[in-house]
């Protein structure tokens, strides 16, 4: 049975109202708590990549702590991938008004598929995204701000439109936890006021290689559960600790895949290929022909639109005229289990467990404090 399509309430239940809502207990003005957010003056946001609501109550057993906290479901936004998801948490905005609008995407100043994770020395974060973050806008009230990840993400282009602003507290090995709980108390004690960001993506890697629900998948988010726990355990007990991700998952049978070359004619008018498997974005002469002959092919499989009817149905929150280009001109929306694919990105073919699409399944994110 295919599922319903699922639109994010922007403004009221997405990541993009997560640090705003954090913002109104610490300050910032014009804040407001959309999301019920306990009162804190220090709090420590965890972003597990690839943690679904749908997928944590599936497998409580292997996350007995985090299946234990008090929360809520709340809602990625479109596309429910990784790079978007970072931009509206870190931001405060909707896609539509921050542009991050992908995995990857098409860049009109540069007229070529922007890809986000491998991202060209040519073009600039900021230029990409020059509006103020939201860790930005907690500085400017004085609030003390932190990131722990990866020491490659420091400077990144991504990191740069997304997250700039908190100090970058570098993780070089992220096996070490004992270093990574002890940057998370240095993050949460630097001020009077603080809010650290503390980013985990085991879980991802291990579902896009091994498949969701696999015996290594279970291994992360029981090895995660534990973190969790140990992060509550040591940080000082003023500390609101609020735990999140930033998209669910699900896995992609051989069998469900479209792989565009096999299809003859598939990819006429089409100029660019964007996105992720499971919401593929593309760029085309005319959008309508080519919006139709998908429809034709795939049916109640996907949710197939033009960009004019996405934005109109909600799907990116309001869209800056400005940024509306970076939108597909024809989005493809799997339903399904499905996705489509193409043999020019062979990485992509290799995945097991994939998301970005309007399911359920890969919408909902836990919001869990403790």
């Amino acid at each position: 049975m295919t599922p319903e399509q699922l639109l994010p309430r922007y403004g009221h239940s997405t990541l993009a109202d997560l640090l705003p809502s954090l913002g109104a207990h610490l300050g910032v003005p014009g804040a407001t708590d959309v999301l019920g957010v306990a009162a804190s003056d220090r709090y420590l946001v965890v972003l597990v990549d690839g943690l679904g609501a749908l997928q944590l109550a599936e497998y409580a057993e292997q996350a007995p702590f985090l299946a234990s906290i008090d929360g809520r479901g709340i809602t990625s936004g479109v596309p429910s991938t990784t790079a978007t998801s970072i931009s509206s948490l870190g931001t405060g905005l909707v896609p539509g008004r921050h542009g991050i609008a992908g995995y990857s995407f098409w860049y009109p100043p540069s007229h070529h598929v922007l890809q986000t994770l491998r991202w060209p020395a040519s073009i600039d974060g900021l230029d990409v995204q020059p509006q103020l973050t939201y860790f930005e806008r907690l500085e400017r009230a004085g609030v003390r701000t932190a990131a722990i990840a990866p020491a490659h993400f420091a400077g990144s282009g991504l990191t740069t439109a997304a997250l700039r602003g908190p100090s970058f507290l570098p993780v070089t090995d992220e096996s070490d936890r004992d270093r990574r709980v002890a940057l998370a108390i240095q993050a949460t004690t630097a001020g009077e006021r603080t809010v650290g960001y503390f980013y985990e993506r085991q879980l991802d890697h291990a579902g896009h290689e091994h498949g969701l629900g696999s015996p290594a998948w279970l291994r992360e988010l029981a090895a995660i559960d534990a973190l969790v726990a140990r992060l509550r355990d040591e940080l000082p007990g003023d500390v609101r600790l609020v735990i999140t991700g930033d998209h669910g998952m699900v896995n992609v049978p051989h069998g469900s895949r479209v792989i565009v070359e096999d299809v003859p004619g598939l990819m006429a008018g089409v100029y660019a290929f964007a996105g992720e498997g499971r919401l593929r974005q593309l760029m085309a002469r005319n959008p309508e022909v080519v919006a139709d002959r998908w429809r034709d092919l795939l049916g109640d499989r996907a949710w197939v639109r033009t960009r004019e009817e996405a934005i109109a149905e909600g799907w990116f929150g309001d869209v800056a005229p400005r940024l509306a280009g970076r939108f597909g001109d024809v989005l493809v929306a799997m339903a399904d289990d499905g996705a489509v694919l193409s043999r020019k990105l062979a990485r992509e073919l290799t995945l097991v467990g994939m998301h970005g699409s309007l399911t359920p399944a890969e919408m909902t994110v836990p919001l869990l404090q403790a």
